[in-house]
């Protein structure tokens, strides 16, 4: 081809791109109402790898790039910390690139569901001394000290790993805030005494005059170990944050949905009840492990104590959200309660989309408040299905 042929080629191949990713972008999502009445799902992902702006993945340049190549390919996008912010929905969106490194972005919506668009620039989040390798899983908070912290793993090669063993890593918890979601402060990763930590999610009030920490302790990158399950505990300066003492609040049960590990997903939501939790919980299949999501309660004034936890999970992946890079997975560190008591919640399936679900504040406490709890034997499950029948045939009768 000559080069006006190359120049025309160039031009209509970006215009069906554009056109293409316009098109994703304001397509409408369509509630799917469940038969269980706690939430609805919708019919499409709220944001993909295809949602990542062409500016980000193309060479525009048709001198540069006369083929109009992708030049940085975009592997998934996932895992969004969320928050409402000036009357938009946003979600901080954990965006990996086809070499494996995630970063962060943000997408902004108009109403929670659809329509979400990416920020012009990826957050460039400042390094440490100790540099990160890879960060990902940002939970927000906007707290009552005015800062908005976002909670992320940090993770870098284990140092102590033999020679020749280039997988083994350190999960710790970085921290940094902001007050225009534009201009991030990097502050020192949170201190413990409990081995890695992953999932580490900041209340948005103090406590006790300190900043409060949900954790989530283990032994290893992957393996929990000891780590008994979500813990909690108290900081006394968030510029140099250091729990010394955790608490583990809601511990890993043999043959639950949760028996391999836990860790909380965003920070919790004030209710009347108490404060709503939202938690991912782990166990092993013999296709791996599977991840699923559950809610639970703790008390108003002691945020350590759980007072309502239902049996089983809240949200499973389903059909095609199964299938993914690491399939049969649900996964949530991000959800927003508007001020009509809408709960949007922000799922990830199989480290791959981003999904919303929508409830609402009355519907999760009832949920949470008189669904039975696990009984932890095959006997108590059915003792609770016959407690049902019982009750409705006294209904009827």
């Amino acid at each position: 081809m000559n080069t006006s042929q190359k120049l025309e080629a160039f031009d209509l191949r970006l215009n069906s791109l554009r056109t293409q990713h316009s098109e994703l972008l304001e397509k409408a999502n369509v509630q799917v109402e469940q038969t269980h009445g706690i939430f609805s799902r919708y019919t499409n992902p709220v944001v993909t790898a295809e949602h990542v702006p062409l500016e980000w993945r193309f060479d525009l340049n048709p001198t540069t790039n006369p083929y109009l190549l992708e030049r940085i390919g975009v592997n998934a996008a996932f895992n969004a910390g969320a928050i409402k912010w000036r009357d938009k929905y946003l979600v901080v969106v954990r965006v990996e690139g086809y070499d494996r490194k995630s970063f962060f972005a943000i997408a902004e919506s108009p109403n929670g569901i659809d329509r979400f668009k990416f920020w012009e620039r990826p957050i460039t989040l400042p390094e440490i001394s100790d540099p990160d390798t890879n960060v990902y899983d940002m939970r927000l908070t906007a707290h009552e000290d005015g800062w908005v912290y976002g909670v992320f793993c940090s993770e870098r090669k284990d140092p102590d790993a033999p020679s020749g063993d280039t997988s083994s890593a350190v999960a710790s918890a970085g921290i940094a805030r902001t007050r225009d979601l534009l201009e991030w402060e990097r502050l020192p990763d949170l201190i413990t005494h409990s081995g890695q930590q992953r999932n580490v999610v900041l209340h948005p009030e103090f406590v006790e005059g300190k900043y409060a920490f949900y954790t989530r302790p283990q032994d290893g990158f992957i393996d929990t170990g000891s780590g008994g399950g979500i813990g909690f505990g108290l900081a006394e300066d968030i510029t140099h944050a250091e729990v010394k003492d955790e608490k583990i609040l809601d511990p890993k049960v043999y043959h639950t949905i949760y028996e391999v590990k836990n860790g909380l997903g965003p920070h919790p939501i004030r209710t009347d009840e108490g404060w709503l939790h939202l938690a991912h919980g782990v166990r092993n299949t013999a296709a791996g492990l599977r991840y699923v999501l559950y809610l639970f309660m703790t008390d108003l004034n002691d945020l350590s104590r759980v007072i309502h936890k239902p049996g089983g999970y809240l949200i499973a992946p389903i059909n095609e959200e199964r299938v993914g890079d690491v399939s049969n997975v649900a996964f949530s560190n991000g959800w927003i309660a508007d001020e009509d008591g809408t709960v949007f919640i922000y799922y990830a399936s199989s480290d791959t989309r981003l999904h919303v679900a929508t409830s609402t504040i009355e519907k999760l406490v009832d949920y949470t408040k008189n669904t039975p709890e696990d009984g932890l034997r095959s006997a108590a499950s059915v003792e609770a299905i016959n407690r049902h029948i019982d009750k409705n045939n006294s209904i009827s009768s």
